[in-house]
């Protein structure tokens, strides 16, 4: 007698629940993965103004010009500066209290204007801006006579922190006007 051998056939999984156990794990990773929110870059954006605001004459010492192109360059009272500069410059600005005659004559009545090309690169726009808040946050910390670092750390919800906050605020008072963008090469 001749025996024929079989082939052996490879065994094979069940494959036929595998796509229903495919759908329900991407159910479950939709149901339970949160989606992050961008909340951009947070701004406090000025009310409207009143029907019947009145002109307020302001001498142009007290303006501190700030002017920032489409090639990202900074133009600062007439004079050309690196961003890295932008700070010391403003807070000679602010602090000159009367000194000399071609700076402001109080931190109350110093106004800090930035206006820039709708060109400009939003990453310098921000640079800029940054120095200039830290300017006045470096003024105020210094009139209380603390570090930058602990006047950042301050917790406004806190009373003794508040309180402190509030006094560098009457002091170096945050006037930081932003003008509309234009085009500066028009």
């Amino acid at each position: 007698m001749i025996r024929i051998k079989k082939k052996k056939q490879p065994e094979e999984i069940n494959s036929s629940s595998m796509a229903d156990i495919a759908f329900l794990l991407l159910i479950f990773f939709l149901v339970t993965t949160t989606i992050s929110n961008d909340k951009g870059v947070p701004f406090l954006l000025p009310k409207p103004p009143e029907a019947n605001t009145e002109d307020v004459d302001i001498k142009t010492r007290n303006i501190f010009k700030v002017l920032l192109n489409s090639n990202n360059q900074l133009l600062v009272e007439g004079e050309v500066l690196q961003v890295n500069e932008l700070r010391a410059k403003t807070i000679e600005f602010i602090d000159n209290r009367g000194k000399r005659a071609d700076l402001s004559e109080s931190p109350a009545q110093a106004i800090v204007s930035f206006k820039t090309d709708r060109g400009t690169d939003f990453k310098t726009y921000l640079q800029v801006l940054d120095e200039l808040k830290a300017a006045y946050q470096q003024l105020r910390a210094e009139y209380l006579g603390i570090d930058l670092e602990d006047y950042l750390k301050l917790d406004p919800t806190e009373a003794e922190d508040n309180a402190l906050i509030a006094s560098g605020l009457r002091e170096f008072p945050p006037t930081l006007s932003e003008a509309e963008p234009t085009d500066f090469s028009k």
